[in-house]
């Protein structure tokens, strides 16, 4: 007995006419109309992702157009010559490239010397280039004018994935058919169909997350069908379809989001380690776990739940939960996991990188109640560094105004009784020393007695603090301090034998102000000594003298020199007159020997 041929699903069950064509209505609608009123282009652009049926239908354009038996739906018969021979692959009317391969001038150029062949049987000749956005340019160009006048009985037929590279120059030639993604439930259905025809048991959740896998590619859904039966022995279920695909079962995220509402580290760390052991990554864990918050937050709105693309028995609990949780928790989330998702390849630790996300989802409700003021901390207000630099500013008085003798309001109590009222007024805080109250501006009018009011000892006590106070901030810089700090940089750098301890010797310190000085040397060789210490200099005074804003500047300053009797340069005579007045016999001998003396 001979061994039945196995045949993969995707070939076995791919459509034969434009009815079993599955989610492309808009277009098998479109094509079975243009062929029953004869309104067919010439040329045919079919467009869209992989696996959606571009193909199939030039394949069944082909077919049909050739029929010669249609039906008034606009399909083939399926029982004439043409149809069987087209079926056996021996139709000599229908030619397939694969642009993919034969992408180069020489290819075109022999698929143009065909077309100038009148069919010897049937209506129409019809080329399907599959794959036509890798031809080149070249090949491109080579092929426009056959594509914009081709003979009557000629039709092109050009299927691509990438539409966008495609010369715009051939996209004008063509009519555009766009080809959408198989929806979900489009997808199930037909996988219901061939497991009822192949005796498989399934379950409807396990081709659910079949379907959702394929990502609207209906032979992907197909490809994976088949290889879960083998895996399964033709019983699909669940559990075995999510082990088989290496998905993570949604019931972890719901425990994970737990973790996550009830602040518990440990059990969310837990919960990751027992996923791990189960052989899953971490960019998976948290792919699947950003799906899921974004699940969640379509189903917030009722609206919008229909978006919602899960198996249908966790559609319930997916809504219950979205009450529970609130909205800016749910995009926090998907931000921190978008953001640990896009630095998880460049990350050494990839386990530690994936716990860190962890953690801050945890806290996370934490951190949104802290910045929104909701958290019930106690905030102290704390009172650091000197006191001096802490008190409050008084608000200046208001110029006195004149008023109606009735309106005039004098503050005749002293000041212990004022203290003695505020300290038994609920709410009174007594103010420390440090800080003095805020008085409100009072509008009084001069008083014609002479008592001294509340106010005016207020006022007496502020200016007398005040003027303590910016005494006691920072005292002047006092010569005999800077002096001696001086003294001590310079036997400093006399020790470590440096050649500007000299020039650091003979300098002459004048103070500016409080915080400044001046350094005054004789030259500017001197300066430049000094210069080349100022960066250590400066650190040197400010941790000595404990003053942070000191400044000084160098000053050159040259004194008139008064010149020695003996320095005096004397010119050749000079000398000589002066050489006969210390020795007269100079001048003896000279006449003597009757010399003659150029000076």
């Amino acid at each position: 007995m001979q061994e039945a041929k196995f045949i993969v699903s995707a070939r076995k069950y791919r459509p034969q006419t434009f009815d079993t064509v599955v989610g492309q209505g808009h277009i098998t609608t479109t094509l079975k109309n243009a062929i029953r009123h004869r309104q067919l282009g010439h040329a045919f652009l079919f467009c869209g992702p992989r696996g959606v049926g571009k193909t199939t239908c030039a394949r069944i354009l082909a077919k049909t157009i050739n029929c010669e038996n249609q039906t008034k739906e606009g399909e083939a018969c399926d029982t004439c010559q043409s149809c069987k021979s087209f079926n056996e692959g021996a139709s000599m009317n229908y030619f397939e490239l694969d642009a993919a391969s034969n992408n180069s001038v020489d290819n075109i150029r022999d698929l143009v010397d065909q077309v100038r062949f009148v069919p010897q049987s049937g209506r129409y000749k019809v080329y399907v280039i599959d794959e036509v956005h890798m031809l080149s340019q070249a090949a491109f160009n080579a092929f426009l004018k056959t594509l914009e006048e081709p003979p009557a009985y000629a039709k092109f037929i050009l299927a691509t994935t990438e539409k966008h590279k495609i010369l715009p120059t051939i996209l004008s030639r063509c009519q555009i058919f766009d080809f959408k993604r198989i929806t979900t439930n489009d997808t199930v259905k037909h996988l219901e169909e061939i497991c009822e025809k192949e005796a498989i048991k399934a379950e409807r959740t396990a081709l659910q997350v079949i379907a959702q896998k394929s990502e609207g590619c209906m032979r992907d859904a197909l490809s994976i069908l088949d290889k879960i039966v083998s895996f399964t022995a033709g019983e699909l279920d669940y559990a075995n379809t999510l082990e088989h695909l290496n998905i993570l079962d949604a019931e972890f995220y719901f425990k994970l989001l737990q973790c996550m509402q009830e602040q518990d580290l440990s059990g969310a760390m837990l919960l990751y380690y027992e996923i791990n052991r189960k052989g899953f990554e971490g960019d998976v864990v948290l792919n699947g776990f950003a799906e899921f918050i974004r699940n969640l937050l379509v189903c917030k709105d009722e609206k919008a739940a229909g978006l919602l693309e899960v198996v249908e028995s966790f559609k319930d609990k997916y809504v219950s939960t979205a009450k529970n949780v609130s909205a800016p928790l749910l995009v926090s989330a998907l931000n921190i996991l978008n953001e640990t998702e896009i630095n998880y390849k460049a990350a050494r630790n990839k386990r530690l990188h994936v716990e860190l996300a962890i953690i801050k989802l945890c806290y996370l409700q934490q951190a949104i109640d802290i910045s929104s003021g909701g958290s019930g901390l106690s905030k102290k207000k704390r009172i650091d560094g000197p006191v001096a630099y802490k008190t409050k500013s008084i608000t200046p008085f208001a110029p006195e105004v004149k008023t109606s003798p009735s309106a005039k309001l004098i503050i005749e109590t002293s000041s212990a009784e004022l203290s003695i009222a505020k300290e038994a007024t609920p709410g009174y805080e007594k103010p420390t020393a440090a800080v003095t109250e805020k008085i409100t501006p009072v509008q009084q009018a001069p008083a014609k007695s002479t008592r001294i009011t509340a106010l005016d000892k207020i006022r007496q006590q502020y200016l007398s603090d005040s003027a303590e106070l910016m005494e006691a901030i920072e005292p002047p810089l006092a010569q005999e301090s800077l002096m001696q700090v001086w003294d001590e940089y310079t036997n400093l750098i006399k020790n470590e034998k440096n050649p500007a301890s000299h020039s650091f010797e003979v300098a002459v310190l004048r103070i500016i102000d409080g915080d400044s000085f001046e350094i005054v040397v004789a030259d500017f060789i001197e300066k430049q000594f000094i210069e080349k210490e100022r960066n250590r200099l400066f650190e040197f005074l400010q941790n000595k003298l404990d003053r942070k804003n000191i400044k000084f500047a160098l000053v050159v300053e040259e004194k008139e020199r008064i010149i020695h009797p003996d320095e005096i340069v004397l010119s050749s005579k000079e000398q000589f007159q002066k050489m006969i007045e210390t020795y007269p016999m100079v001048l003896e001998l000279k006449n003597r020997l009757k010399l003659d003396l150029e000076y």
